[in-house]
C-alpha cells in the first residue's frame, strides 16, 4: 500500500478498491490498473533492450509513472494486451487467418510459406502475418510451437478456432507493443 501511496500521491489520483466507470473515473485509480501499468512497461520493445540482461537473471525495477497521462495510457494499453493474451478479447474472434481446405485435419509436416501456415499436404492457414508465425514469447514462438505440440493429432473445430485466436493475439501483441514503445516510459 506504501507504493499505491506514493503512485497515487505523484499523479494526484485516488486509490479505490473498485473500478470507477462513472463520470470521473480517471480521478481514480484500481487494483486491476496496477497490473496493467506494469504489463504495458514490461511489453515495451525498447524497455526490454534497456534491461534485457537484468531480465535474464531478476525482475527489473519498473519505473514509477511519469505523469497521469502516460499512466492511463500504458493502463489502457497494458489491458488491451492482458484481455488479448487471456484470448478474452472480442478481437481475437476476428480471424484474420482463413482455414480454406477440408481434410483430415491431422496435423503433419508443418510449414510456413507466402502467408500460409501448412498443417498437411492439403490443409493451411492462410493470410498469417510473417510477425504472427516468427514471433517470440520468452523462448518459443507459440505459432510453431502450439502446431508442433499437435503433431500427428487431428485438430477439433474448436482447435482450429484457438489457433486463429493465437494468429490474432500475436498480431494483435506486435502492434500494442509498437504503440505502447512510442510512449516514454522513463
Amino acid at each position: 500500500m506504501k507504493i499505491v501511496g506514493q503512485i497515487a500521491e505523484k499523479l494526484g489520483l485516488r486509490f479505490t478498491n473498485e473500478k470507477e466507470t462513472a463520470a470521473g473515473a480517471f480521478a481514480s485509480f484500481s487494483p486491476i490498473d496496477i497490473p496493467d501499468y506494469i504489463y504495458a512497461v514490461l511489453h515495451s520493445p525498447t524497455y526490454r533492450e534497456k534491461y534485457k540482461e537484468f531480465l535474464k537473471i531478476d525482475s527489473p525495477r519498473v519505473p514509477y509513472p511519469k505523469d497521469v497521462e502516460t499512466f492511463w495510457q500504458l493502463v489502457t494499453l497494458g489491458g488491451q494486451l492482458r484481455q488479448i493474451h487471456l484470448l478474452e478479447s472480442p478481437i481475437v474472434e476476428k480471424y484474420i487467418t482463413p482455414y480454406p481446405q477440408e481434410g483430415s485435419n491431422v496435423v503433419g509436416k508443418i510449414k510456413y510459406e507466402d502467408g500460409k501456415v501448412r498443417i498437411n499436404e492439403q490443409q493451411y492457414f492462410d493470410n498469417v502475418p510473417q510477425i504472427a508465425w516468427e514471433f517470440f514469447i520468452g523462448g518459443y514462438q507459440p505459432a510453431q510451437k502450439w502446431l508442433k505440440d499437435r503433431k500427428d493429432r487431428e485438430l477439433s473445430f474448436e482447435d482450429i478456432l484457438h489457433y486463429q485466436k493465437i494468429i490474432v493475439a500475436l498480431s494483435e501483441t506486435h502492434r500494442l507493443m509498437k504503440a505502447i514503445d512510442e510512449i516514454e516510459i522513463e
